[in-house]
């Protein structure tokens, strides 16, 4: 039996968005028997599902409750070793052969070496996913960037292997950190594929689109964290600018943020009756649907590996008018549709010109790629492989 452990994500069940899914996706799709994963979860994760044991079972997979002192930006750094230092407990206890212990971002690096050190004594290795480019994220002080940045450099180095989610990232640490000649493997991220069981004349359906004033077919839409390096401003502005009779339909958490506060003020998007602000939606089948129909689907982001919220688009919106960098158009591929920051407003009021059959065609061959690169079953076959090695 191979151990596996998990440390880094807030845990399961999932309450959060990209590694916390990963984590669920990965244990819910476990096909082989000879791997047994341990996952380490945040003891307000846990709870959240109303689990107060320190230690349970879900999905098959052997659940560990840590406990952290709320520090601010250090909370997760102190998170990720107790993780380690406990999962490490575990695995001498349990007399683990060759156990892997899989650390998800690179928060650790300034402690990561004796880590290392004892992982190897015990026959163990120490595999990294190195995540986006947390350092550059706007949302971190100068300090903290420059911490990340260490932080990445010191995990790159001591890891025996990064499973990197995206080629762009791959490339990048094969690059930037050549004189470590680290040894990487790409493993995409997953989505769901299957359609909204939801249909136009149910009841959750009808009351959404009434109370947000929009209607099927007829909105461009977003749906992420509004964050300035996802582009919302250049969006805004774009869209603005554009002579589409459509809304900009923005899902987004955008209560006390004062980005928010700073675009309205210089954007006055709230002149312009086409930019809807709707809040977030939590029932996932309702979000299907809003994807679904939506006349197209803008994304805007710049940094990170390969997007969750860019997958289910390309899953299930018909057009999707991508911000062309590499992470975007390795994804895309050419069921896509680009742009420059300067020339969305141009894109838009292009794609108001598409056929129905130019459109079809777009969504046939995302969805195609979607199902033949990034199905969770897929993903999680490729780590069974890497993890029975």
């Amino acid at each position: 039996m191979k151990s596996i452990y998990i440390i880094g994500s807030k845990g399961i069940p999932a309450k959060y968005g990209g590694f916390e899914t990963f984590v669920e996706k990965l244990t819910e799709n476990q096909k082989s028997k000879s791997i047994k994963y341990f996952v380490a979860c945040t003891r307000e994760n846990s709870l959240k599902s109303n689990i107060s044991d320190d230690i349970f079972e879900y999905n098959g997979a052997t659940c560990f409750s840590i406990d952290v002192p709320n520090i601010g930006p250090a909370k997760a750094i102190a998170y990720d070793i107790a993780a380690l230092k406990k999962a490490i407990a575990i695995s001498k206890e349990n007399k683990d052969k060759e156990p892997i212990f899989y650390i998800l971002a690179c928060r650790i690096g300034p402690f990561i070496s004796k880590y290392r050190k004892i992982i190897h004594q015990m026959g163990g290795k120490l595999f990294v996913n190195p995540d986006g480019h947390e350092w550059l994220r706007e949302k971190w002080s100068y300090p903290v960037r420059r911490y990340w940045k260490l932080s990445e450099r010191l995990m790159v180095k001591h890891a025996d292997l990064l499973v990197c989610d995206s080629k762009t990232i791959e490339k990048y640490i094969q690059e930037d950190y050549q004189q470590y000649s680290p040894k990487t493997t790409y493993i995409a991220y997953g989505t769901e594929l299957s359609a909204s069981k939801l249909s136009a004349s149910d009841q959750i359906v009808r009351d959404w689109f009434a109370t947000k004033g929009v209607t099927e077919d007829n909105y461009y839409l977003v749906v992420g964290r509004f964050v300035p390096e996802n582009n919302y401003e250049t969006m805004i502005r774009e869209f603005m600018k554009s002579n589409t009779k459509r809304d900009f339909v923005l899902i987004t958490n955008v209560e006390q943020n004062a980005f928010y506060d700073k675009l309205l003020k210089e954007t006055e998007f709230d002149k312009d009756a086409r930019i809807k602000f709707v809040g977030t939606v939590y029932d996932q089948e309702l979000l299907k649907y809003i994807r679904e129909n939506a006349y197209a689907y803008f994304h805007g982001h710049e940094v990170g590996g390969t997007n969750p919220s860019l997958l289910e688009a390309l899953a299930s919106t018909k057009l999707n008018l991508l911000l062309d960098v590499g992470f975007n158009r390795e994804v895309g591929e050419d069921g896509a549709v680009y742009w420059e920051k300067d020339s969305l407003h141009e894109v838009i009021d292009k794609s108001e010109l598409l056929s129905q059959n130019e459109i079809e065609k777009m969504d046939e061959s995302s969805t195609k790629q979607v199902k033949e690169r990034f199905s969770w079953e897929f993903i999680c076959d490729e780590y069974e492989q890497l993890f029975k090695g």
